[in-house]
């Protein structure tokens, strides 16, 4: 046991703008949005007919097809994503290390479109058995069981369920572990595929989802677009990552967790802002070395003006200085998958010193007063982003990343206060 040093050695993202992280990233730096007409489910029977999918989508094209049996959408998210990633961290897989790793993800509505199907076939068509492999498919732990078989890890494997902020409390959960020991190195992220009939109603009937498209931060937002996908992390410890040579997009410096303990659905400026608070704390650093963050900014009414009033308590009159951008009007608000696509949107950020915008964005809200990065990428060097989830039930989780550059940065580097 120790307190390691951990760094992020390879991504996977699988989302509406992309098969890949680099098309990912290239349409958020593009300024491009995956939001449109949802064509996976009859949009004539609900309010809203837009959302964030993996369009052409073909499962066979990842799959054999007797794997295809045991696999809903969102656990194939999953897989695409750890492949991905995996392959991008050139891991070399052996016994030890094998036992050594673990396996951290994190989803909110599972096999959705099993289970959607399954209840179809019993209630409306009156089957009177089930699929065999309805469990199976629809249990959230199904992703991060079929990455520990993909890759034989025998290590820590479990799943992190907390509505939005699922994959962002995997991601931090999987930190902790190789910071103290528990594991060398961890794919941690999330997937989700919400684009079921029944799941989409039920959203329909909450009211917070927009009738035209997702506009963070702008004066007259509508509400938010439900999105799908995955994103999956390798985080390792420094020495295993020097040991084997591995390059190197960014460092987990700090992770921040805390509950609203108020509402279920009504976010609480003070709860988000004890998350970032922990979180800051957690990474030893003081407010003022933030340069970016990669906003919740879910494009509610009450959410960005909650999230603006929970960043300038934490930061005051620094808030100022500090971009704060939401990807979710890019790549749509994954549930339980979105905190992982927006931490590679942080990774990739600091990596290329290129700040993703807030797309779809029309007009400043007063109660938005922040440099929300309008429409278009910036170019920028900041040395720490944070990546915010602020989920129903108020369950809040923050992670911060440092930008790599090797300069013999030490744990205990400064003073700090927060």
């Amino acid at each position: 046991m120790g307190n390691h040093r951990v760094v992020v050695t390879g991504v996977g993202v699988i989302s509406a703008l992309g098969r890949n992280s680099a098309e990912f990233w290239q349409g958020i730096c593009d300024g491009k949005s995956g939001i449109a007409p949802i064509e996976s489910v009859d949009r004539t029977a609900l309010r809203f007919e837009n959302g964030a999918e993996v369009r052409g989508f073909d499962s066979l094209n990842h799959f054999e097809e007797k794997q295809l049996v045991f696999l809903d959408r969102f656990a194939q998210f999953a897989l695409i994503a750890a492949r991905e990633a995996a392959a991008d961290a050139r891991l070399t897989w052996t016994d030890e290390l094998r036992e050594r790793s673990a396996v951290v993800t994190g989803s909110c509505v599972g096999g959705a479109v099993s289970e959607d199907d399954g209840y179809r076939e019993l209630y409306r068509e009156g089957r009177p058995r089930m699929n065999p492999m309805m469990i199976p498919r629809i249990m959230d732990s199904a992703a991060a069981s079929h990455i520990s078989v993909e890759f034989g890890i025998t290590g820590p494997s479990l799943t992190i369920s907390t509505a939005c902020a699922s994959s962002t409390h995997a991601i931090g959960n999987a930190f902790w572990m190789v910071r103290q020991g528990t594991a060398c190195l961890a794919i941690a992220g999330g997937s989700e595929a919400p684009f079921s009939f029944g799941n989409l109603k039920a959203w329909e009937a909450l009211r917070t989802v927009a009738p035209d498209t997702c506009r963070p931060f702008s004066k007259h937002r509508r509400g938010m677009i439900l999105g799908e996908g995955g994103a999956m992390l390798v985080i390792e410890s420094l020495d295993n990552a020097r040991a084997r040579d591995a390059t190197i997009y960014a460092e987990i410096v700090g992770f921040g967790m805390s509950a609203d303990a108020s509402h279920l659905t009504q976010p609480s400026a003070a709860g988000a802002a004890r998350a970032m608070r922990a979180a800051l704390k957690d990474a030893e650093i003081n407010p003022d070395r933030v340069g970016y963050i990669n906003a919740h900014g879910t494009g509610t009414q009450i959410n960005d003006a909650t999230e603006t009033r929970a960043i300038r308590s934490v930061f005051g009159q620094h808030a100022n200085r500090i971009a704060v951008s939401s990807t979710k009007a890019a790549h749509g608000h994954a549930l339980g998958a979105t905190g992982a696509i927006e931490a590679a949107a942080a990774v990739f950020a600091l990596r290329d010193c290129i700040l993703p915008p807030t797309v779809n964005f029309i007009e400043p809200d007063p109660e938005c007063d922040l440099d929300v990065v309008p429409n278009h990428a910036r170019s920028a060097m900041v040395d720490y982003a944070l990546s915010n989830s602020f989920a129903f039930g108020g369950l809040n989780a923050v992670l911060v990343f440092r930008r790599w550059n090797d300069d013999g940065y030490s744990w205990h580097k400064t003073a700090f206060s927060i």
